[in-house]
């Protein structure tokens, strides 16, 4: 089965929900130059990537290639997705495909996508209609051969519809305005070209047909743009929205998985780039872990220190056939709101929870230790600070290892090309662990793109770590949470940005 999929202009969030479905079932994803790889993000572990973009005339694999490697791939027995930008049958090549695959006897699906034709002139604030306006509306592939003899653009049949969008037309663009001017537009007919349409990196340039040939050269305007001409370009001006958003032109480079935690800077107009160098695994032996779940009645308090302690834990209690009932009588120790939030979802009530984990504040809190047992799940590698302080002060503690954080298999050479290009705003890390290993997976040369750009780090065990390796930190939170970091992150920016 082939699922051909429209990913959208760039903004994962115009990816639609049919689309997020096939991506994250298909075995193989052929992709293309334009399709924003964060949705990558969204397959499964085993998924083979097939990378067939095309771009300024270079191309990875010819059309003939690609819808071979649909058909060859589908025949394995594999369940494929054609990952292409904005939506596959306009100027998508999608109709191509599809007809390779029937003609061979291939299933498969379209699922209409977003096109930048239409989502590039709405994040720039000019509608394609408009009753007062324009009520009518044409697309124009804008990369045809301008030496050809016979064009297959009825020059004069499109230029009396009000609103023309072009696509793939920067290298033309000149030439487009000479021939729409030549068949009766006017040289003061608007023209605005929005080059990365949706994307943290959207500009918008506007012109007349007359002056856009000196505006091209001047501004060096190149693709991937899309050319709207019509009057509705003039409503820009009161109906621009998304480069108004306080936080529009950052891209914020988050180190571990995002979910909802950083929405806020999204809403505000930041384009977050997920890149998590962390992923949690169960510990290599359970053995610890079930002596201690067993005897769990022997526990006055139990200290959980992260929301993923709290999940690896009470899963494996849960499957070893224990009940949460079995926990009558022991208290709970939450570190952070997310933490407790964590413990509360399994219908349990949270004794204590101090603002911050520090070792030294934490027995305090606890007053005297002395003859208390407690139980710290956590992660592998973690400070012995808080078990040492309790041993010293005549209270068992048993550490048990629940989960142990790790090392993705990535490829950074995405990464690299924006970190290079200086297209990342901030780049974040909640731990020593997700620098660290931001580091190995891209190399000794992330330290040299990390100086050229302002650092987050979630507390002073992460930021020590960075500062190690001679950079510096310009944002750090009070408390080391989450939604300490975003705020942290939202007033540093906004600050960036002037009142």
């Amino acid at each position: 089965m082939v699922y051909i999929v429209g990913a959208g202009p760039g903004d994962t969030g115009l990816l639609t929900l049919r689309g997020r479905e096939y991506v994250e079932r298909a075995e193989v994803i052929v992709y293309d130059y334009h399709v924003n790889t964060q949705i990558l993000s969204y397959t499964r572990p085993d998924a083979e990537f097939i990378y067939a973009g095309k771009r300024g005339g270079h191309h990875t694999l010819t059309q003939e290639e690609i819808n071979q490697t649909l058909v060859e791939k589908a025949r394995e027995g594999k369940v494929v997705c054609r990952l292409k930008g904005g939506d596959p049958f306009i100027f998508g090549r999608g109709g191509e495909e599809a007809e390779d695959l029937a003609a061979a006897g291939i299933p498969f699906e379209v699922v209409p996508g977003i096109s930048s034709a239409i989502a590039a002139p709405a994040y720039a604030g000019i509608p394609l209609t408009h009753r007062k306006v324009a009520t009518t509306v044409a697309f124009i592939p804008g990369h045809e051969d301008r030496e050809k003899k016979d064009s297959t653009i009825a020059w004069d049949k499109i230029v009396g519809v009000d609103t023309l969008v072009f696509l793939m037309g920067v290298k033309n663009l000149p030439y487009i305005a000479e021939q729409l001017m030549r068949y009766g537009r006017a040289a003061s007919t608007p023209i605005a070209i929005i080059r990365w349409g949706t994307r943290a990196e959207q500009t918008t340039q506007v012109s007349t047909l007359g002056g856009v040939a000196a505006l091209v050269k001047e501004k060096n305007i190149r693709p991937p743009s899309v050319m709207v001409v019509g009057d509705v370009v003039a409503l820009r001006e009161r109906l621009a929205w998304a480069e108004k958003k306080p936080l529009f032109g950052h891209r914020i480079l988050i180190t571990r998985p995002s979910g909802t935690s950083y929405r806020s800077l999204e809403e505000l107009g930041a384009e977050i780039l997920e890149f998590p160098t962390i992923a949690q695994e169960d510990p290599e032996n359970w053995g610890p872990v079930d002596e201690a779940i067993a005897a769990v009645d022997r526990y006055d308090w139990m200290v959980f220190t992260s929301a993923n302690g709290v999940l690896y834990f009470l899963r494996r209690f849960l499957e070893k056939g224990r009940d949460i009932r079995d926990l009558k009588g022991i208290r709970i120790c939450a570190i952070g709101p997310r933490t407790r939030e964590a413990v509360e979802q399994f219908g349990i009530r949270v004794d204590l929870m101090p603002a911050a984990f520090r070792a030294e504040g934490l027995v305090e809190v606890f007053g005297s230790v002395r003859g208390l047992r407690f139980l710290l799940p956590r992660a592998a590698e973690a400070r012995e600070v808080f078990p040492d302080m309790v041993r010293a002060q005549g209270g068992e503690i048993d550490v048990v290892t629940v989960y142990r954080t790790v090392c993705p298999e990535k490829h950074g050479k995405r990464l690299v090309r924006f970190l290079r290009e200086g297209r990342i705003t901030v780049a974040t890390f909640t731990s020593a662990s997700t620098f660290r290993n931001l580091v190995r997976i891209i190399g000794p040369e992330a330290i040299d793109f990390l100086r050229e750009i302002p650092v987050a780090a979630i507390g002073p065990v992460t930021k020590k770590s960075i500062e190690e390796q001679g950079l510096s930190v310009s944002i750090m939170p009070e408390s080391s949470t989450v939604s300490a970091m975003v705020e942290a992150i939202q007033a540093w920016a906004l600050g960036e940005k002037g009142p």
